[in-house]
């Protein structure tokens, strides 16, 4: 029932340095997964393959300006991280609505065990992403996450401090955001 010709579609995050339409990309899975099954009002990327990075934040910082956010829907990495804000780069107060990164090791592991790239060495090593302020501005959070290797930072997110070291923590501030867990992700989680 919903009309997604009024649908502005958007994506959070890309890694720097991809070649344009790579297979690992983030916009090139989204396009070949939903955005190419439905017609959308508008669909914006994050252009990763460019060599001027900061003008490409600069102009995604305008196409949310633009399109207000309605609804993420995101995950949380191994490291608790959301969008690419790992810990050691998450700032909850963040100045900026979208910013280049490096990404720590547990993150850049994280795209080989999940089969993205075949070695750690073919990890770029910084991304494109919406800040935690840029992603919270939104109505509505649906998380999703699966399997088991997301299990403790799932259990941090619920349970441990609201704390940069736990960047998805931080959804717990927001008072429309809903987490959703299969038995694996969730094995630490106490049912009510």
């Amino acid at each position: 029932r919903i009309d997604w010709s009024k649908v502005n579609a958007m994506h959070m995050d890309e890694y720097v340095g991809l070649p344009e339409g790579s297979a690992q990309s983030f916009g090139t899975y989204l396009n070949s997964h939903i955005f190419s099954h439905k017609t959308f009002k508008s669909v914006h990327y994050i252009r990763g393959f460019l060599e001027d990075t900061q003008a490409e934040c600069a102009r995604y910082t305008e196409i949310l300006q633009q399109y207000p956010v309605d609804v993420v829907c995101l995950g949380i990495g191994e490291n608790g991280h959301i969008a690419f804000n790992d810990p050691w780069v998450a700032e909850f107060e963040d100045k900026k609505a979208v910013k280049v990164v490096q990404l720590d090791e547990m993150c850049r592991n994280q795209q080989v065990n999940d089969g993205c790239f075949q070695t750690i060495d073919d990890v770029p090593t910084h991304a494109i992403t919406l800040t935690i302020p840029s992603l919270l501005a939104a109505k509505y959070l649906f998380c999703v996450v699966p399997a088991a290797t997301k299990a403790d930072a799932v259990k941090n997110t619920v349970y441990g401090p609201i704390s940069e070291n736990c960047p998805a923590s931080i959804m717990r501030t927001h008072g429309a955001a809903i987490l959703y867990c299969d038995a694996d992700s969730g094995k630490y989680l106490v049912k009510e």
